[in-house]
């Protein structure tokens, strides 16, 4: 018998991840799904069922020409059904598309999403070598201040151009200069305090109030420029530090996005044992480091005093065996701290500058991000910071 033929609809690659279009070609390049394996060195089944899905998600977009589907729907709509009418003799003449929101199939898109920036991310995690010298007694926090992957800020209204490609500029600029002036601490801590991605999903609004964002190019390709930014700052940290522990605090604009990113880097970096990505969903996030505890969460809902008291429940064990307590948050895009009985509270700002809402509001914060290091004994013992001036001045 001879090789199966097949060949895929080329105009699906217009709803396809990149991984999902060169599958596309290589079924078509080598006609069927086990050659295409073979060439791709994947496994046929793994072919054919990214193509099934990739045209399943074409067809809730309203693709689908072999059943007369070929008027797509906008995002985030689904098709809910599709009428055709057809003339005397026979001929289609015309076709009603009917959408709606259907959240059982926009989740279940989703997931192959994030499926599919899996699928990027998996195997590829590239060896580093380990530092042969560091100092078990230190511990080196590279907190982040939201970064907001997809805002779109124009200078003429905003005071600053930002878009996705300046936002992975500076976030790797800044990591590469922190990195490249810490200690050689045992353990580092990769921190965003949330808000890494601008936007959640395609319908570019604010999870909980629905605010209008203004955001720069497709969700899709934010999303790959956010998770290949975060990746390269974990290698970064992996040449100074022995041992990296990356926490990804949900924010309160991409609480589902935030968690992908965090899930494809947890699957890149699964085969390195130097490496940790913390997949826990709580909102509050600890470490202990010796005579030190840390917290983490965005700052959208406990905040001020209350973290002491949430910090000291959660927690109850390891305050009472520690000295030196922090609590860190995002959200406020503004640098200050608040000290309070046994703990010290600091929100940090970011690297994104004002998009058009916050400039016509009136703010006007500074952009940094910082490096601070512990000592397991006495608590903070330097700070590193690098403000988005040395960035420009370097560039």
């Amino acid at each position: 018998m001879g090789t199966p033929r097949y060949s895929v609809d080329e105009q699906l690659k217009a709803y396809a991840t990149p991984t999902q279009a060169k599958m596309v070609d290589a079924v078509n390049q080598y006609r069927g799904y086990g050659p295409a394996a073979k060439a791709l060195k994947l496994c046929p089944s793994t072919v054919r069922d990214a193509i099934y899905a990739l045209e399943k998600k074409a067809a809730l977009c309203g693709y689908a020409p072999a059943h007369g589907m070929t008027h797509t729907a906008p995002a985030p709509f689904v098709v809910k059904g599709v009428s055709t009418y057809y003339d005397k003799e026979g001929a289609k003449a015309g076709q009603w598309v009917k959408t709606r929101l259907d959240e059982a199939q926009v989740e279940q898109v989703i997931r192959d999403f994030v499926r599919s920036l899996m699928d990027e991310a998996k195997g590829k995690s590239k060896p580093v070598e380990a530092p042969k010298h560091v100092n078990e007694d230190l511990l080196a926090i590279y907190p982040m201040g939201d970064p907001h992957f997809g805002m779109y800020a124009w200078k003429a209204e905003a005071g600053e151009d930002f878009d996705t490609a300046i936002a992975e500029a500076v976030t790797t600029a800044a990591i590469d200069r922190l990195v490249a002036s810490a200690p050689a601490a045992h353990t580092a801590i990769f921190l965003p305090l949330g808000d890494i991605m601008h936007a959640d999903d395609t319908k570019n609004r604010t999870p909980q109030s629905g605010n209008v964002l203004d955001v720069d190019t497709r969700h899709r390709r934010v999303m790959m420029v956010a998770m290949k930014a975060m990746k390269h700052c974990i290698y970064r940290l992996l040449e100074k530090h022995k041992t990296v522990i990356a926490r990804f605090v949900e924010g309160n604009h991409d609480p589902h996005a935030a968690f992908a990113i965090a899930l494809a880097l947890a699957e890149h970096f699964s085969n390195n044992s130097r490496v940790n990505i913390d997949l826990s969903p709580a909102l509050f996030w600890y470490f202990r480091f010796g005579r030190v505890l840390i917290g983490a969460t965005h700052g959208d809902k406990a905040k001020g005093r209350d973290l002491l008291g949430v910090m000291a429940s959660d927690r109850a064990e390891d305050w009472g065996q520690t000295k030196f307590r922090y609590f860190y948050h995002g959200h406020l895009h503004e640098r200050g701290e608040k000290e309070l009985p046994g703990l010290l509270i600091e929100w940090f700002r970011t690297m994104a500058p004002l998009d058009a809402w916050a400039a016509g509001q009136g703010y006007r914060s500074g952009r940094d991000m910082h490096l601070i290091v512990h000592h397991r004994l006495y608590g903070e013992v330097e700070r590193h910071r690098c403000d988005i001036s040395m960035i420009e001045r370097a560039a």
